[in-house]
């Protein structure tokens, strides 16, 4: 094994690590933790948070950040329940492939701002926030766009018998953009600008078109989570996924990313997001505060924030 993949196989060990201690010590304290019903939930609750971590791990490996992640989920949701309403009444591919585009527009917004001005993506994605979120409840005037009663193609996504299509779509996901990154030049060039955008440069890499590609990119997926969302709550809401940001940049981070860029893993930005709700569901079934979760949460992001300093000053 080389030491490239012995890296990533002990990156991604230490989060799975965190998953099964943390998994082991609810379920220590209430054994319906280990119940098949709680499994299934807390896949099924990590397909919002899940797949948007995809997109932001490639943001992340490139060297920036997203803060408006969670507004163009509710953004997209609004847009989607709408063409789902009369007096559109869209089929549910139509929906679909219109959303993600949609979606896909607003991360070229993100992506084309913060290339063509050259300014920190934090300060772009930090407008960009708010005029997303602004937009959705223009459009909606602050209210929620529910879905007609009889429109029941969506359940199936975030529901019903079985396991829920929104995890499987989340698992194919994982899987594409695992091998994406892994074994195509896109993969490599999103890490060699991530590492050191000049040394790309010079290496013949277009570092405006990787950044450009990855942030529409990230905001395709986004509109699959409010797609996923939709589905789960039966309406698209203008207020939704509000800090889901935190929980989407912080399952990246816990998952082995560096915020320095160049390096990260799909797989563990999942298993960042699986060890996030499963943080949260331990806390609601031993009937642990609201406050204290986000404690536990955030002392878990401090963490993992100082592993990868640590790491890093190690290398």
């Amino acid at each position: 094994m080389s030491s490239t993949h012995l890296k990533s196989a002990l990156t991604l060990l230490g989060p799975f690590i965190a998953l099964l201690v943390v998994y082991c010590i609810f379920g220590m304290m209430n054994s319906a933790m280990f119940s098949k019903d709680v499994l299934l939930g807390l896949l099924t609750q990590t397909v919002i948070v899940g797949t948007a971590a995809i997109g932001m791990t490639l943001i992340i490996i490139a060297g920036g950040i997203d803060l408006s992640v969670g507004s163009i989920i509710a953004l997209c949701g609004v847009f989607a329940a709408t063409l789902v309403c009369p007096p559109y009444s869209c089929s549910p591919p139509v929906v679909f492939l219109a959303t993600i585009a949609f979606g896909a527009f607003c991360g070229f917004v993100n992506g084309g701002l913060t290339v063509g001005l050259r300014l920190l993506p934090f300060i772009i994605t930090l407008g960009t926030m708010q005029i997303f979120r602004g937009a959705g409840k223009i459009v909606t005037k602050g209210t929620p766009v529910s879905l007609p009663f009889d429109v029941t193609s969506y359940k199936p996504w975030m529901g019903g018998a079985g396991i829920p299509w929104g995890v499987w779509l989340m698992i194919m996901m994982v899987i594409l953009f695992t091998l994406i990154l892994r074994y195509t030049r896109f993969g490599r060039h999103i890490f060699a600008v991530g590492s050191n955008e000049h040394t790309a440069t010079l290496c013949g890499v277009n570092v405006g078109k990787v950044k450009l590609f990855v942030y529409m990119i990230s905001g395709a997926l986004a509109a699959i989570s409010a797609v996923m969302n939709m589905a789960k709550s039966s309406q698209g809401d203008p207020t939704t996924a509000v800090g889901m940001e935190l929980d989407i940049i912080a399952a990246v981070v816990i998952g082995g990313a560096s915020l320095s860029g160049g390096e990260g893993t799909v797989l563990g930005a999942f298993i960042g997001a699986l060890l996030m709700t499963t943080i949260r569901t331990g806390c609601v079934l031993n009937s642990i505060p609201t406050p204290v979760t986000e404690v536990i949460a955030g002392v878990i992001i401090i963490i993992a924030v100082i592993i990868d300093r640590l790491r890093h000053r190690k290398a």
